[in-house]
């Protein structure tokens, strides 16, 4: 069995583990999928997660090819109403963690961290979600989808969704830093928006490094209660976090003072004056570099001076922007920015079967093996061709044999170095409509 099947089988067993164990996942477990039906558990879990951008009605003729036996609209509603999202959730860790993923730099893992928000169906009803509109805009909702992205491998690793109005990055960072507790030799890369003494701690304690862009020295962020030079440097720091602002705090350099109105999870919030409180102790590096003639990026992190040089430090940093190219691809190459309900629930089971689909798309297509003749460009698979080619695999529909074909005959050269400006355009609301055939 090729390496491309295996990923295919992999798939299929996991969602047969988790409709063996489905009582967790099903909101009647008592009595859901008791009797057998055109959608059983097994064709419910495939179908989400190969519908693309079509009506209800028309991914479900695609789906059993046009056949007379083919389930209602409304039967599918019913079916899908019995599905927690979390079965889809489950079925994200479990795939990923099926897939030996062996690719490192220097032998780390290399996860960057970032988060996007997502237009889902307009529902006023949903008010942690819900945005009325201004100067003429449509009402619109929108939810935001923090993810954790390995560089190496162009597979997501993790995520955890929030509904626009109360999201929190941190406590999501925080949250999937920790899951990642038993990964050694890892490395989280984040941008400026995740700049926090809490988040650095939560990385160390977990014996992982970080990489985290921060706001220069002229800004208003870590960086501007050090005395720092306004060059290009790269220096050490060991700190002593504490809540306490006693006079020797206040006037030595070591100790940096933790609000009590800043979230910090090794300290407690409140202490006495009488009570010794052990401060934290966090080992930082500061790294500051050029990118034009006037203007610099800021580092932090806590990779050893002796294996991780200033240039390979930024070097590292701009690897950092395939999370963001995948975004564009998990929203208009898989489909994110397509939805089949209004209900949060179903909205959540479709984003999780988005990251599944482009997990399974980016596995299969790295297996793929270019020939690169003597042309004047080397050449890549065409990501957006292939991962509907990988649908139709998964759903049955191609060959082995076909998908190869398919795919090697779909390529695109690679420009190096292309650059083009930036053409900001307003954010349009995503207003949904119950669509027919």
């Amino acid at each position: 069995m090729s390496k491309i099947q295996k990923i295919k089988q992999m798939l299929n067993n996991c969602i047969i583990d988790l409709c063996n164990n489905h009582s967790e996942f099903l909101n009647n477990p008592q009595c859901d999928f008791k009797r057998n039906r055109k959608l059983s558990l097994h064709k419910m879990i495939s179908l989400i997660l190969c519908m693309s951008g079509g009506t209800l009605c028309k991914e479900l003729l695609e789906y059993f090819n046009f056949s007379n036996n083919t389930p209602t609209v409304s039967a599918f509603v019913q079916q899908r109403s019995k599905i927690k999202y979390a079965a889809f959730e489950f079925l994200f860790h479990s795939f990923n963690k099926s897939i030996e993923q062996t690719k490192t730099y220097h032998g780390y893992k290399l996860l960057a961290v970032d988060g996007s928000d997502i237009h889902i169906p307009t529902n006023p009803n949903d008010k942690h979600s819900f945005y009325h509109g201004t100067n003429g805009q449509k009402p619109y909702n929108l939810v935001h989808l923090n993810a954790m992205y390995d560089l190496l491998t162009n597979t997501y690793s993790d995520a955890v969704i929030q509904k626009r109005h109360i999201y929190n990055e941190h406590r999501a960072f925080v949250d999937m830093v920790d899951r990642y507790s038993n990964e050694k030799s890892t490395i989280f890369i984040a941008d400026r928006g995740y700049e926090s003494y809490n988040n650095m701690a939560h990385i160390q304690e977990n014996g992982a490094y970080f990489l985290i862009r921060i706001k220069d020295i002229h800004g208003n962020g870590i960086a501007s209660s050090f005395n720092l030079p306004d060059c290009e440097f790269n220096m050490s720091f060991c700190l002593k976090l504490t809540r306490k602002q006693t006079k020797e705090i206040k006037e030595s350099s070591e100790y940096k003072y933790i609000p009590h109105n800043v979230n910090f999870d090794y300290l407690p919030v409140k202490c006495r004056k009488s009570v010794e409180v052990i401060p934290f102790v966090l080992h930082l590096r500061l790294v500051r570099f050029k990118i034009t003639d006037k203007t610099y990026e800021l580092i932090a992190t806590n990779l050893p001076d002796d294996k991780f040089s200033s240039t390979k430090i930024k070097e590292l940093y701009s690897v950092r922007w395939g999370i963001e190219t995948s975004f564009r691809e998990l929203k208009y190459t898989i489909g994110l920015l397509h939805f089949h309900s209004k209900k949060p629930e179903f909205i959540y089971q479709e984003i999780y079967a988005k990251l599944i689909m482009y997990n399974y798309s980016e596995m299969i297509t790295s297996c793929i093996v270019l020939k690169q003749g003597d042309k004047m460009y080397q050449y890549k698979v065409n990501f957006p061709v292939s991962a509907h080619i990988c649908r139709c695999f998964l759903m049955g529909k191609i060959s082995y044999t076909q998908l190869k074909t398919h795919i090697k005959s779909n390529i695109t050269p690679i420009r190096p170095g292309r650059k083009r400006p930036r053409k900001p355009s307003p954010k349009g609301a995503i207003s949904f409509t119950y669509r027919v055939a």
